[in-house]
């Protein structure tokens, strides 16, 4: 989808640093698609709950904000 924002290499390579590793718990999903998902919502303005699936469960979004 065209109109999906997606986090460059350039952003991501400043961001990924400041990210925890090796946390205990739960495998974490891919950072990444979180973040550029979370950036969508605040972006377009829309609900959690309407978050295209590419970035994954909404759930999952609203949670790491």
């Amino acid at each position: 989808m065209a109109h999906l924002f997606w986090l460059s290499d350039t952003q991501w390579a400043a961001i990924e640093p400041h990210l925890p590793k090796n946390q205990p718990g739960a495998r974490r999903v891919d950072d990444r698609r979180v973040i550029s998902g979370i950036i969508h919502v605040l972006k377009t303005g829309c609900r959690w709950c309407d978050c295209p699936q590419d970035y994954g469960p909404s759930t999952t979004i609203y949670n790491r904000f």
